[in-house]
């Protein structure tokens, strides 16, 4: 025998119960929208350029125009075919491309500079694996050619040092166009491209031939740096370049003891702020960050690798900003940078993406009233309230 609810059910006109069953179609879907697509839009709407402090005294010539818009983000690490589970993959890659995407389409930077770790498995990739990330990568982070994008090599790209070998620097190298000691100058300003892997300091072939580079490098800026009118023998060759104070891209930080003095929601947790940091592992040593720090006399480092944000002061003047993970596997808060340059300033703003927490509990809160609205319609929730109600009346006669 049919129970009420259910004979209830049965009885209702059949258009009705299409009429029911659209509501909750165009609900879902509305919320699948919301969480899926138009929340990236919605919270990297809020993020705007910050402006550069000080740019009315860098000189006439300094214009809007001027100003180079750069994006900064780090350590993708695209899943692989070992550890990554498909869903995992699918979700995370998800993400990644719609924030990407929509920050590209709101904020429409010059340039974007990602600092290493793009891919999780480069390391041990196969060619096919390879191919496939590779794959990957190009269709999330397709850019405008208007649009620049600039890719650093990361300890997860080509393995620590003691995995690294020439093929997996030269299968970075080539496909991203990358080279440790590479200078691109923008709009005026200096960046200089560091592969901090390569800075072990053990003589290997790899790491001689990146510090040669950088050393030359380091040459022709402090001789472009120089006055004209106080030229030296020792530059009388070299190749002038922009007088600006280069900005240094790299993956691992320089030395610091821990992220015990790091600030800020995007930090990192309590319990690892004071776990102290592995020298060439964590951060560069402490040789390799003097000799970086030496060379390049540099106005700023971007660096990542760590997952959690960080500024540092070198030497009582070099600021260093670690850039967190842009990947929701790693954060439940990731970020990116937006940064204002000028080729005698700069300015800062970090821009948060969606937190995964809170899409969880959107998700949690609209399921519960998807649940709600069918148990009403079914008239499943009827007898409990009718019962309250006699006993209300019961009590009051």
């Amino acid at each position: 025998m049919l129970s009420p609810s259910l004979t209830t059910v049965k009885n209702l006109p059949l258009k009705k119960r299409i009429c029911f069953l659209l509501k909750l179609v165009c609900f879902v879907s509305s919320v699948l929208i919301f969480c899926e697509f138009l929340i990236y839009y919605v919270v990297i709407f809020q993020c705007q350029w910050p402006e550069v402090k000080g740019g009315a005294h860098a000189g006439d010539n300094e214009t809007s125009g001027s100003v180079l818009k750069a994006m900064i983000l780090a350590d993708t690490h695209l899943l692989g075919e070992i550890k990554g589970h498909w869903l995992d993959k699918l979700r995370r890659e998800w993400q990644m491309e719609r924030s990407f995407q929509t920050a590209l389409w709101l904020l429409q930077p010059d340039i974007v500079f990602i600092l290493g770790d793009v891919f999780d498995e480069g390391k041990w990739n196969s060619p096919q694996a390879w191919a496939d990330d590779v794959r990957r990568f190009q269709k999330m982070f397709k850019h405008p050619v208007s649009t620049e994008l600039v890719v650093i090599v990361g300890n997860h790209d080509i393995g620590f040092h003691y995995e690294m070998t020439a093929y997996k620097v030269n299968r970075f190298e080539k496909l991203f166009n990358f080279t440790s000691g590479k200078l691109i100058t923008r709009k005026g300003t200096n960046f200089v491209l560091v592969n901090s892997v390569a800075m072990e300091g053990d003589g290997c072939t790899i790491c001689s031939a990146s510090e040669a580079k950088l050393v030359a490098l380091s040459h022709r800026l402090n001789c472009s740096q120089q006055k004209l009118n106080h030229p030296t023998k020792r530059c009388s060759d070299a190749e002038l370049l922009p007088a600006s104070e280069p900005i240094l891209l790299q993956h691992y930080p320089l030395y610091r003891k821990s992220d015990a003095e790091c600030t800020g929601e995007d930090s990192a947790p309590p319990e690892e702020k004071n776990v102290p940091f592995k020298e060439k592992y964590d951060v560069l040593s402490q040789q390799a960050s003097q000799k970086l720090l030496w060379w390049f006399h540099p106005r700023l480092i971007l660096s990542g690798h760590t997952h959690s944000a960080c500024q540092v002061l070198h030497a009582g003047r070099t600021p260093e900003v670690s850039v967190p993970s842009f990947s929701w596997r790693n954060r439940n808060n990731p970020s990116f940078i937006m940064g204002s340059i000028t080729p005698t300033d700069f300015s800062l703003h970090k821009c948060f993406l969606p937190r995964e927490s809170r899409v969880l509990a959107m998700y949690c809160a609209a399921g519960a009233l998807l649940a709600v609205l069918v148990l009403a319609h079914c008239q499943l929730l009827t007898p409990p309230f009718y019962f309250a109600q006699r006993l209300i009346s019961k009590r009051k006669a």
